[in-house]
């Protein structure tokens, strides 16, 4: 059975991706990560509206992440990098708490699929994902193919309008509903 359908007779129509690197160790040059979600997110239709690299550092995150949310021309914030354990791991930690609502399906589904890739080393992931002031905001691993797997295995479905049952851009326009 095909639970990944694609509804041909709705128009697709791409949304605004910003992608934020959060390392000590990585730049522009270096940033495989980044650079491999960029060119996935804009093959598939959408927009990469921003992207910056970030050390992690909860501070320097969050006054990013405060300015990028009160953007009205992004939809999605992508993040790679910081979800590991180490003591510099502090994505998951600081974003928590930074949400208005946590997706805990995004990180359970995330770990699955990683599980059928790495078996067991996927319980070091804290992959997670929420949303603040509108916008979806998912917290990715560093790893290349950890970034790949969830755009091609979630994001790229549930960030298209066409994906039936549901999808999360039927649902955009609601999320700051009172």
């Amino acid at each position: 059975m095909n639970i990944k359908m694609i509804d041909k007779s709705i128009e697709f129509f791409g949304i605004n991706i910003a992608i934020l690197t959060i390392s000590d160790t990585r730049n522009f040059d270096n940033d495989k990560s980044g650079s491999i979600l960029i060119k996935l997110i804009e093959d598939y239709g959408h927009t990469c509206l921003l992207r910056q690299i970030v050390q992690d550092e909860p501070r320097e995150i969050l006054l990013i992440l405060n300015k990028w949310i009160k953007n009205k021309n992004l939809d999605v914030i992508i993040t790679s990098g910081g979800t590991g354990l180490t003591g510099r791991d502090i994505t998951v930690d600081v974003l928590e708490t930074y949400f208005d609502k946590k997706i805990d399906g995004f990180g359970e589904l995330f770990r699955f699929i990683s599980y059928k890739k790495i078996g067991t080393s996927t319980i070091q992931s804290r992959a997670i994902a929420g949303t603040k002031n509108g916008k979806y905001i998912f917290c990715l691993p560093g790893s290349p193919s950890a970034c790949k797997d969830a755009w091609e295995e979630i994001l790229k479905f549930q960030l298209d309008i066409r994906h039936k049952p549901c999808n999360f851009v039927e649902i955009l326009p609601r999320l700051n509903e009172t």
